[in-house]
């Protein structure tokens, strides 16, 4: 998946800092995006993926107007749990960040009924 850092990305602007960069938050959606993307196609009916664990390091700043490619591989696979490792690389070839992912296969209903309780 890839991005264009827009204004709206920015650490000024999501308050996470008050510079004009990709916000870290906004590096760690679009990792988080990717390794959701990665498995929806591959679960069953009802089922879904949440996000339980993660590490990041955000290693340079990327410009208004900077593309962002976020890529993830699948690492490790325990029972239902998934461990994704998670690289975003800016249009020069410099890598932005780097990070571990952990996500949780659940079935939609039973989670969601969860939360009301």
């Amino acid at each position: 998946m890839s991005i264009v850092v827009g204004d709206e990305d920015t650490a000024s602007t999501v308050g996470s800092g008050d510079v004009p960069v990709l916000a870290t938050p906004r590096l760690l959606a679009v990792m988080e995006a990717v390794t959701v993307e990665a498995v929806r196609r591959s679960l069953e009916g009802g089922r879904t993926s949440v996000g339980t664990r993660v590490e990041l390091e955000h290693r340079a700043a990327s410009p208004v107007g900077m593309r962002v490619v976020v890529e993830a591989e699948l690492l490790e696979v325990e029972g239902a749990r998934l461990v994704f490792g998670c690289t975003a690389t800016d249009e020069h070839g410099t890598v932005v960040g780097s990070g571990r992912i952990e996500r949780v296969v659940v079935d939609r209903e039973r989670f969601l009924s969860r939360l009301s309780r």
